[in-house]
């Protein structure tokens, strides 16, 4: 498996179940202390940072984009309209089973392939520098974002948890 692809699609489905995992231990904490879960989505660590329902949101974007441009194919668009609990775990799988379309041979020359931004008009990046410099990095801040809303409110989420599992072989 090329590692563009890993970091492009397998790694950001890991990093979107681990996402879906730290809102059913929310949702936990909800319920043992008797207030709606929905009430997480507001909170925000910073007053001029997104709050969780952004964050995750953005988490979303960044990966199914990442992997969009880095594929040369368009991503399906998500209105930024959610705003449930429910509404988002739909997004956050939506773009999973996105990412279960795109095809290792989608990404043959990636590294190479111009990649031009919206948000910086006139410009281009090399797709290994866009990966390295932009989509991992934004997708990581995003989801780690997220992570530490949910933590600093009591959610007991540790290291494992973000990690996730790993490709393990006996010794």
């Amino acid at each position: 498996m090329s590692m563009i692809y890993q970091q492009a699609v397998t790694q950001p489905k890991k990093m979107l179940n681990n996402l879906k995992n730290f809102l059913n231990e929310a949702a936990e904490v909800a319920e043992s202390k008797s207030f709606e879960r929905d009430n997480f989505l507001q909170i925000r660590l910073a007053p001029d940072q997104f709050n969780l329902l952004r964050q995750i949101q953005t988490t979303c974007d960044t990966a199914k984009l990442t992997a969009a441009r880095l594929a040369g194919v368009e991503a399906p668009s998500h209105p930024d309209t959610e705003t449930t609990w429910d509404e988002l775990l739909t997004r956050i799988q939506s773009v999973i089973d996105y990412l279960d379309t795109l095809e290792e041979a989608q990404f043959e020359d990636a590294e190479t392939r111009w990649i031009e931004l919206p948000f910086m008009k006139g410009k281009k990046v090399a797709g290994l520098d866009y990966m390295i410099e932009f989509g991992t990095p934004n997708l990581y801040f995003h989801i780690t974002s997220a992570y530490a809303i949910l933590r600093s409110n009591g959610v007991k989420l540790g290291k494992i948890p973000f990690i996730g599992s790993m490709n393990m072989v006996d010794a």
